[in-house]
Order: C-alpha cells, then structure tokens, then sequence
C-alpha cells in the first residue's frame, strides 16, 4: 500500500498559505509592440509560419489555412482580430487545442514572437479596463509591464 506523500502548506510573508494563492500558467506572445498571453491550455503547440493558402471570401482576420498533420488549420492573424497595430513581422504561429472550441475548429494565431510560459498569481491579475470585451480576461503587472491576457475562444467568438 502506497502514500501519497505529505506536503505541509507553507506560510507567505502576508500570511496566507501558498496553497491558497491559485496560480495559472500563460504562454506570453508579441503582437505589435505590445506583450499579450493566453491560457497555456488552450495551446497544443507552436510552428514556424509557413506558407498559407488564402481562403475567397474569408473573414478579414484569417489570413489563410495551412495543412497540419493532415489537418486543415486556419490561421487567425489577432492584430485584425483585436484591432493591434500591425507593426512588425509576424514568424510563429501558436497551434490551440481544438477541443477547447465548440465547432472542434483548428486554428493558429499568427504572432510576432513567442516569448515563454510564466507562472502568474490571480493576484497579479486585475480586471480588464473594459466590461464590453469578453476577450480580455485581465490585465497583469509585471517587471514593469502590462501583458494583455486574451481569451482565443472569446476572441474568435465575438467575431
């Protein structure tokens, strides 16, 4: 018979138990001149861009599709989806998981650059300056920086 093994909650400065503070992982992006981050589970994976077929007639915001492991995937470009300035040169492509849509739809978001994952505290998150924008799930302060967390599902939705 195994145990598992015992952790004891340990106490932070402020008093609460670490435990306690639920923390979530992001994947951090550039988009523009400014870092945004999504939910890391959402993201299956992370593809050099390549090249795209243009789709007639496709919403403003896909920029084509590509085939991935035999799966048609359409790549959003979220600088038209989210009305960023579109400076600089987009590289990376972030693959989401397909189950977390509600169609099962394939789809990539085309971004600058590809930064890391973070672990962030919620309560390094506030709320978004906007209650209209189902998108933004918050706003998080660090190093002296914002970093827009983004919700794709929302996003693509709202659309």
């Amino acid at each position: 018979m195994s145990q598992e093994p015992q952790t004891a909650a340990v106490p932070s400065p402020d008093g609460e138990d670490e435990e306690s503070v639920r923390e979530i992982q992001v994947l951090e992006f550039k988009l523009g001149g400014e870092t945004y981050c999504v939910d890391i589970e959402y993201v299956s994976e992370i593809v050099d861009k390549g090249s795209l077929t243009a789709v007639p007639n496709a919403p403003d915001y896909v920029d084509g599709v590509m085939d991935l492991r035999g799966r048609t995937t359409s790549i959003v470009n979220p600088k038209a989806l989210l009305n960023v300035d579109s400076e600089g040169e987009s590289k990376r492509i972030v693959i989401f998981d397909a189950n977390k849509f509600e169609d099962d739809a394939a789809i990539g978001w085309l971004v600058d650059e590809v930064y890391q994952v973070v672990r962030v505290s919620m309560d390094e998150i506030e709320q978004p300056p906007l209650e209209k924008d189902d998108s933004i799930e918050g706003v998080i302060k660090r190093d002296g920086e914002l970093v827009i967390w983004i919700s794709p599902v929302d996003a693509v939705a709202q659309r």
